[in-house]
């Protein structure tokens, strides 16, 4: 397989490095608007060159990315960068017809007049709107396959098809434990993303009801967390699994809930307060500038940050149901360790376990294993051989 890696920031070289094992992946090209950070990857991985060139790129720019596909003659584009970009990059591919594969899908505008009860335009729409498009080319555009949302989404499948009859509710339910020493304020993800999700009006499907908004960091509930995180408490955060998850599963009620913090959720409403999480540039003395770019700017690079983080990071999903007649509840998860990820891959755990899945993803592709076309979530594919790489990948999943 040959792939373009559009983004080679902190999950973009989590993807790198666990390709770089695999006989399978025959060429990978770092492509980044930064090209000293696709530099320092490309010698991270051992300067090889051929297997691991490095190329300057534009995401805005679709035309750039279409040129460096055709060059490399890819089999698949692999968007590792904001979803801001996700339009561009998701066009680009369909227009050089090749595989298409992201981890954010393309983003959501809020209702104009009642953003807190309907939804506007949601996650995905732009995609899910051009699905017949990509079907009748016989191309794959495979969305949201990282950790959340990916793993969790073929969880959703899995529980389905395995563990129960009748599904009253599915939750993904996410929290850490990390520690970033040295710094007040430190995401250990994007800040760019997180403003995004954590701010937008959070995302509920119901049956009988359909898709439909609340306000951000509603319905707080406690949730204990496996392998010593412990209790933590989660609230309400747009995400796109609650998008993904009722086209291909059955569900009364699907949530996403976050444990963010209350100091997180304090900066996070005083970035709002101030205007500081527009994405839209505004003029600040001559210069084009979004605010948002200026906090993500302003922060230290989450990439950056494993060698000061500590403690562990849990993704994974809840569901309540009935099997056999009987009431069942289940919470599958995948909890990485940072000192565990650092030792092996080099990578930080939020970065590494976001790029697990997609470098799964790739690997049942390639071995076809998964395939199809169309624009399609993780839950469109049979659940078990992806969960069965997960320890070979160095990410296992548990089940309590």
């Amino acid at each position: 397989m040959k792939v373009l890696l559009v983004g080679v920031g902190g999950v973009g070289e989590a993807i790198a490095a666990l390709v770089k094992p695999r006989a399978w992946m025959e060429q990978m090209v770092l492509c980044d608007y930064n090209l000293k950070r696709a530099e320092e990857v490309q010698k991270k991985l051992g300067g090889d060159a051929a297997r691991f060139p490095v190329e300057f790129i534009d995401a805005s720019r679709q035309e750039m990315v279409e040129e460096l596909a055709r060059k490399y003659s890819v089999d698949l584009i692999m968007n590792a960068v904001d979803p801001i970009f996700n339009e561009t990059i998701f066009d680009a591919a369909f227009n050089v017809g090749v595989t298409y594969m992201d981890m954010a899908m393309t983003l959501s505008k809020p209702h104009p007049t009642d953003p807190f009860h309907k939804t506007g335009v949601k996650l995905g729409d732009y995609q899910f709107e051009k699905s017949k498009d990509w079907e009748k080319k016989g191309l794959l555009a495979l969305v949201g396959i990282g950790v959340e949302p990916g793993m969790v989404d073929v969880f959703a499948r899995y529980a389905q098809d395995h563990l129960f009859d009748e599904i009253e509710e599915m939750g993904i339910r996410d929290g850490a434990n990390l520690t970033i020493e040295g710094y007040e304020f430190a995401p250990n993800f994007s800040i760019w993303t997180t403003i995004e999700e954590c701010l937008n009006p959070p995302v509920i499907w119901e049956e009988g009801k359909g898709w439909f908004t609340t306000e951000p960091f509603s319905e707080p509930e406690v949730f204990d967390f496996p392998e010593g995180i412990g209790p933590i408490e989660v609230v309400n955060v747009e995400h796109e699994e609650v998008l993904l998850v009722p086209r291909w599963v059955k569900t009364k009620r699907m949530t996403f809930k976050y444990g963010l913090g209350d100091q997180f959720i304090g900066v996070l409403k005083t970035l709002h307060m101030l205007g500081l999480d527009n994405k839209e540039k505004i003029n600040v003395k001559g210069v084009q500038v979004a605010p948002r770019d200026v906090v993500a700017a302003c922060l230290p690079d989450p990439a950056h940050l494993g060698d000061k983080m500590s403690g562990k990071t849990c993704a994974g999903l809840w569901v309540k149901g009935t099997k056999d007649g009987k009431k069942k509840e289940v919470y599958l998860y995948q909890v990485a360790d940072n000192a565990e990820c650092m030792s092996r891959l080099g990578c930080q755990a939020v970065v590494a376990q976001t790029a697990f899945s997609a470098v799964i993803a790739m690997d049942l592709l390639d071995h076809k294993q998964w395939g199809g076309a169309g624009v399609l979530g993780p839950e469109a594919f049979e659940p078990t051989v992806f969960m069965e790489k997960m320890a070979d990948y160095g990410f296992p999943y548990g089940i309590r």
